[in-house]
């Protein structure tokens, strides 16, 4: 599978009469766009406020944030089972409005939504507080269940970042970078010297509102599978899940994928890159067993020499993690995985809540118990009532006069276990 993205820089982002990118501006119709969103008869009101790199604002709580993104060509439509039909989408050239995003808002669950502060302290641990960003404020009609509120407003963000998206069908991209994927037998012809190395992409399944859906399929109804890296890039796959903020896979994360990324710049250089495999987190043991043994036996088939597995969330994922580790290591290949720690406050507890021997290259996003003061913010959007309700925070979190203390694990994005974030060691 070959795909081109076209990449379009936005420097800022404003209201204006007509929708529209001019010399690297993003313009937004509010009026236009809330009559679209407004569509859904779930949806009480809309308001749209945009945050831009450096002001000083905090958004939460948080759901999701999502990269605008439109297909120019090859099969199906961004978002397929979303926004467009059911397609293998992942070939031709899709279009990106590079550092814009749509940021949902909303209290759908609420110890489980984040914040992203566009300045100060909290702004240094969230990559998303460097892009232009417009936010969506859902309400939902009175006496709607939170499952039904919380696919309302994904489906809103994903609207909308189709709708800014399409914006740029038409531009001619300042930078155009192209992925591709060999078949098997190809690969091996042509880098017969090169290791042979896989991605598994664990995802939240673990239902409850901790669900990631797959071309529209909830991951928890899936077995584990073979999915092409580029497929991920034009939205196969996008988030559902209300997990703690600082270690979710936003949509924006699925579209962005450091770990694809890489892999694919290594490609045919110190590497074969023969391809991504997705497998699910589940909750009941029977289940973790036939989704690691499946992945295990996907990696053998495959007949890989190494493979970089990545984590989303933390505790009872924990165990789906080590299972994988451990199995795909007993067929033989050497694997490295990638997590985040919550090893206390004072960093001294275990850090995963399941181990083994096998688990010998471990990479982490940082621990997510450290913590932080932030700054008050002239403006809020959203509302600040769940601060001291949110994971990582706790009653007084929230002071009077603005200002909140908390653990680093209220920052959307704080350690997310791809390696999409800001830490690192020294």
């Amino acid at each position: 599978m070959k795909l081109e993205l076209g990449y379009i820089p936005i420097r800022d982002i404003q209201f204006g009469p007509k929708s529209k990118v001019d010399n690297n501006t993003l313009y937004v119709n509010k009026k236009e766009l809330s009559a679209l969103l407004l569509e859904d008869e779930g949806i009480a009101s809309v308001e749209l406020d945009l945050a831009r790199p450096g002001e000083s604002v905090r958004i939460t709580p948080v759901k999701d944030v999502i990269e605008p993104r439109v297909k120019v060509s090859g099969t199906g439509g961004i978002f397929p089972g979303w926004c467009a039909k059911v397609r293998t989408v992942g070939t031709g050239r899709t279009h990106v409005l590079k550092g814009a995003a749509v940021i949902t808002t909303g209290k759908v669950v609420g110890f489980q939504e984040g914040i992203i502060d566009m300045s100060g302290e909290g702004a240094k641990y969230t990559p998303f507080s460097k892009l232009n960003s417009l936010v969506l404020i859902i309400q939902p009609k009175e006496g709607m269940l939170q499952h039904a509120y919380e696919k309302a407003l994904r489906l809103a963000g994903l609207k909308t970042a189709e709708y800014l998206g399409k914006l740029a069908e038409h531009l001619e991209p300042e930078e155009v970078r192209t992925f591709e994927t060999l078949s098997v037998t190809d690969g091996i012809k042509m880098y017969p010297e090169l290791p042979r190395v896989g991605y598994v992409l664990m995802l939240q399944s673990q239902g409850l509102l901790h669900d990631t859906y797959v071309y529209g399929v909830d991951a928890k109804q899936t077995l584990p599978t073979l999915i092409g890296p580029t497929e991920l890039m034009d939205g196969a796959i996008v988030s559902g899940n209300c997990v703690s903020a600082c270690d979710k896979n936003t949509t924006y994360h699925h579209l962005n994928n450091p770990v694809v990324e890489d892999l694919f710049s290594e490609h045919g250089k110190t590497l074969n890159f023969v391809g991504l495999m997705i497998t699910n987190e589940n909750v009941y043991l029977a289940d973790k067993e036939r989704s690691s043994d499946r992945t295990a036996e996907l990696c053998a088939y495959l007949g890989l020499d190494g493979v970089i597995i990545s984590q989303e969330g933390f505790g009872n994922p924990d165990t789906d993690l080590i299972m994988n580790c451990k199995k795909i290591e007993a067929k033989g290949i050497k694997t490295v995985i990638i997590t985040d720690e919550y090893a206390g406050q004072d960093g001294a507890s275990q850090s995963l809540a399941d181990a083994d021997a096998a688990a010998d290259a471990v990479v982490t996003g940082g621990n997510a118990n450290m913590v932080i003061h932030l700054p008050a913010m002239d403006r809020v959007i959203g509302s600040i009532d769940q601060v001291d309700h949110i994971a990582g925070g706790w009653s007084g979190s929230l002071k009077e006069d603005g200002t909140i203390t908390a653990e680093l694990q209220v920052i959307t994005g704080a350690t997310n276990e791809l390696g999409y974030n800001t830490l690192s060691a020294r």
